[in-house]
């Protein structure tokens, strides 16, 4: 299950949770009961591994070049 931030627009609250693709975003703030909380999005860390990723990964070079 993936894990989601949220942050409340009110009180400024951060929180996570835990919950299915299939839940409904949370919108009610646990700590101050308004409905002002909002999903925050920020970008996921890519990690390349294995081989290919490099220039001297590539294809070998023909003799001709």
């Amino acid at each position: 299950m993936p894990t989601y931030h949220y942050r409340c627009k009110n009180c400024e609250y951060d929180f996570t949770e835990r919950q299915s693709f299939d839940d409904d975003p949370i919108t009610v703030c646990p700590e101050c009961g308004q409905e002002q909380v909002r999903k925050i999005y920020s970008a996921v860390p890519i990690e390349f591994k294995g081989s290919g990723f490099y220039r001297t990964d590539g294809a070998s070079k023909s003799k001709s070049e």
